[in-house]
């Protein structure tokens, strides 16, 4: 009697194979590419297969979020190890290089930090995971050293006191957990107003560049950059290195 053709097996696929075709799916097509089922058929086996590792696609994406920051903090803290331990240097180098990355990378760009997280909070308020840290670390350096110049408490909107203070006592807690040498005494509600003024401005300029949405023909983006950190450097009573 013949016997019946046995159906070949799936092949064995790891955490680490997933992610990896979902990065290259990212990088090739853009955030909209990275589904499930694209994924499985790269892979040569079923979608349903995929749920041993992720429940949902929106899990699968907060992986690759995060192997996205790892790997920006990563680029960052390289360049940052070969400076001088200051930290007006430091910061603003990482503002450089964080414009240069995100040039560099606009899908991953636009899927950490242009496109909507769902329940997952943005990279930059995860300050206890690498990309955080790596801004919270040459700020500390910053004002552990330096006399900046910092909004007056009077000058803070009012509608903006209760969302600065629960910022506040989130970085208070991170800091507690984490060592991090970040001057927790110096953090009062000035600070706290500045940097996210200072993240707000930074972050707008290079979305605007990646994505080319200028407001008028600009031939020397570098310069225009430059400026911009020369600005907030004045705003803070340093000079940008």
């Amino acid at each position: 009697m013949k016997q019946p053709a046995r159906r070949g097996r799936m092949p064995a696929v790891s955490d680490a194979d997933i992610r990896r075709v979902a990065r290259r799916l990212l990088v090739e097509q853009g955030p909209e590419a990275v589904t499930l089922r694209a994924i499985a058929r790269d892979l040569g086996i079923t979608a349903p297969a995929l749920y041993r590792y992720y429940s949902s696609r929106d899990d699968l994406v907060a992986a690759l979020r995060s192997d996205v920051c790892a790997d920006l903090a990563a680029e960052l803290a390289t360049q940052v190890a070969a400076l001088p331990d200051d930290g007006v240097v430091q910061l603003f180098a990482i503002c450089k290089g964080f414009r240069h990355w995100a040039l560099a990378h606009a899908r991953e760009f636009t899927l950490v930090f242009a496109s909507p997280a769902g329940d997952v909070p943005s990279a930059m308020r995860q300050f206890d995971e690498p990309f955080g840290r790596i801004f919270l670390e040459a700020a500390g350096r910053l004002l552990t050293t330096y006399d900046i110049v910092t909004p007056a408490t009077d000058v803070i909107p009012d509608a903006l006191r209760e969302d600065l203070i629960g910022f506040q006592t989130e970085l208070l807690a991170v800091l507690a957990e984490s060592g991090q040498k970040f001057p927790a005494e110096k953090l009062d509600l000035g600070v706290t107003y500045l940097m996210i003024t200072f993240w707000a401005r930074l972050y707008g300029h290079v979305t605007l560049e990646v994505f080319g949405n200028y407001p008028i023909p600009v031939r020397d983006s570098d310069a225009l950059f430059d400026a911009t950190l020369a600005d907030l450097a004045r705003t803070i009573g340093l000079t940008a290195a």
